[in-house]
């Protein structure tokens, strides 16, 4: 009994202490990642409290829930209109970039190491893929607001490309205890992998959606369901034969892209779930390790690591993905160092523990210590090379808080709370504001005390307004509420001017001066600038122009709605 409750005390206090360390990683930009790493080493057995852990099959079990939770609240929150810029680049990356990364990092590995052939591949299989884990707390938590284009590659691709890892895993952990099939046996195992995670993840996922939206249930249950029929969707494909992880990816997406009230009561929770899962997760994999056997290998395992980040990810970026898809350099750089390594290298390293395989600790130290260097050199120059590169977009002013009503099963009414911070609205009456004609102030709060706002209620820097509207008049109401701050931000990035993306290019050319080919003379600027970046645009694309940039600066269903000239 004494066992259990100093569990929970212990418990307790490395889950306390993971969460008051997120601030250290906002203040100080440690990754917050490699700091749960951290937290769980010292607690280990070499560490403050020595707690001593060596049960890899128990991580083995912890690492699955985990991950699978993770996937799931990333699907939930992929929005599928991402897929239209991501989907191809990242399934590129996903399959054939993990097989180039995996066989690169395998052949330095076997030189490195001194290893045969098959055992240096499988050093590449394991780290080869990056880790959603790592991807989605690094794009969401360091404040880094990136062009479609390059954001959801990155999602999809940490959050599909586990299947290729784990077949490749699982065949060379085969070969090399001598229990590996025939060609045929391993291509069916490939195809299975991929291609009944695909199917019961969408079908799984779809059948949730309808059914999530269709009960009417308590709120505290609708969260708890989702997490059902996720690990459900998980299980099945498992004993099928597919990628679980894939699948319950798929569910999570599907669902997150049915519109309904069940929303508003799964998404919160299951964001603490996610963080939950990470802390958890990372914690046990500290405690797994030991920092004395680590030591022996750190040496040639940062080799590997350095191996990985600069030569390995790179080729299997540029390979993949520059000559077949319109990604510009600096955005195929970018991509190539966000190759983010984390738990999934690890819980993958316990594969070959769990398989018997000579030597198997080896494995799981190069993979640790593989993590910690990706961590900390990828992670945590993530915004530095971001802002190097020029791939951020301003992030302009969102809602501090929204959230539907609940009052219409689809394209509900959604409170939209904004602050006052644009020094254009000080002392202006409500009733000249260009509001959207479908959206509506409900209440107006200054100094904490709540008025009743009327067309005569002039406003005051630091006001608090609650607007009742629509996704669709967020664009506006955006634009309306943007400060100060962010405004320069914009007009740098964007240029001072802007012009509807419906303008014909016969009379933009006379009012600039310009030239233009007998073919975009009928061109509207929205489809002349989508053919001139090769289709798909997203804000932020800009081409130079007789001298002028012109910056993609706001889009709606796929469409170029205005765009920006930047005279520099």
């Amino acid at each position: 009994m004494d066992a259990l409750y100093t569990f929970f005390l212990i418990g307790g206090i490395l889950m306390t202490l993971s969460i008051l360390a997120s601030r250290l990683s906002s203040m100080f930009g440690v990754p917050l990642l490699l700091i749960f790493l951290g937290l769980g080493m010292l607690a280990g057995e070499e560490g403050l409290l020595g707690v001593v852990f060596d049960d890899y099959s128990m991580a083995f079990v912890i690492g699955h829930l985990a991950l699978a939770m993770i996937l799931l609240d990333g699907g939930l929150r992929t929005r599928l209109k991402t897929f239209r810029v991501g989907f191809k680049p990242a399934l590129s990356l996903a399959t054939a970039g993990v097989f180039i990364t995996s066989a690169i990092v395998g052949i330095i590995a076997m030189w490195v190491f001194q290893l045969s052939l098959i055992q240096g591949l499988l050093v590449g299989a394991i780290v080869g893929s990056t880790d959603a884990a790592a991807v989605f707390s690094m794009l969401s938590g360091r404040g880094v607001s990136l062009n479609e284009r390059v954001s959801a590659t990155l999602e999809i691709e940490s959050g599909t490309n586990d299947p290729m890892a784990i077949f490749l895993t699982l065949m060379l952990v085969e070969l090399l205890v001598g229990d590996m099939g025939g060609i045929v046996e391993t291509l069916i195992f490939f195809v299975s992998q991929f291609g009944i995670g695909l199917v019961v993840g969408l079908g799984g996922g779809w059948l949730s959606a309808k059914l999530l939206r269709w009960l009417d249930l308590a709120p505290g249950l609708y969260a708890m369901l989702a997490l059902a029929l996720g690990f459900s969707v998980f299980g099945l494909t498992s004993v099928l034969g597919g990628s679980g992880f894939l699948a319950i990816y798929l569910a999570g997406l599907m669902i997150g892209n049915q519109p309904g009230r069940h929303l508003n009561f799964i998404l919160p929770v299951h964001d603490g779930l996610a963080w939950l899962s990470q802390i958890g997760l990372f914690l046990v994999l500290g405690l797994l390790v030991t920092p004395s056997q680590l030591v022996e290998v750190i040496l040639p395992a940062g080799l590997v690591a350095l191996a990985l980040i600069f030569i390995a990810r790179p080729l299997a970026v540029f390979i993949t993905i520059k000559p077949f898809f319109k990604f510009r350099w600096r955005e195929t750089f970018f991509i190539a160092w966000v190759g983010l390594r984390g738990a999934v290298p690890i819980v993958l390293a316990i594969f070959p523990v769990i398989g018997g395989v000579e030597n198997a600790s080896l494995y799981f130290n190069v993979a640790f210590a593989v993590v910690l260097m990706s961590l900390l050199i990828q992670g945590g120059s993530l915004t530095l090379v971001a802002r190097w590169l020029k791939i951020q977009v301003p992030a302009g002013t969102t809602p501090n808080r929204r959230g539907p009503l609940g009052i219409l099963p689809e394209n509900d009414f959604e409170m939209f709370v904004y602050v006052v911070e644009n020094q254009d609205l000080e002392d202006v009456p409500i009733r000249l504001l260009r509001f959207p004609s479908g959206a509506l102030i409900s209440a107006l709060f200054r100094n904490h005390v709540m008025l009743h706002p009327k067309g005569n209620t002039r406003l005051k820097l630091e006001d608090v307004i609650c607007v009742i509207g629509r996704s669709e008049d967020l664009t506006a109401l955006n634009r309306l509420f943007n400060g100060d701050a962010k405004l320069k931000q914009e007009r740098a990035f964007f240029g001072t001017f802007t012009l509807e993306g419906s303008a014909y290019m016969q009379d933009i050319a006379q009012a600039y001066g310009l030239t233009l080919s007998p073919g975009e003379q009928e061109m509207s600027l929205a489809e002349f600038v989508s053919l001139r970046v090769g289709g798909h645009p997203v804000v932020g694309d800009d081409i130079d122009w007789h001298g002028i940039h012109w910056v993609v600066s706001e889009m709606q269903g796929g469409n170029i709605t205005r765009v920006g000239l930047r005279l520099y």
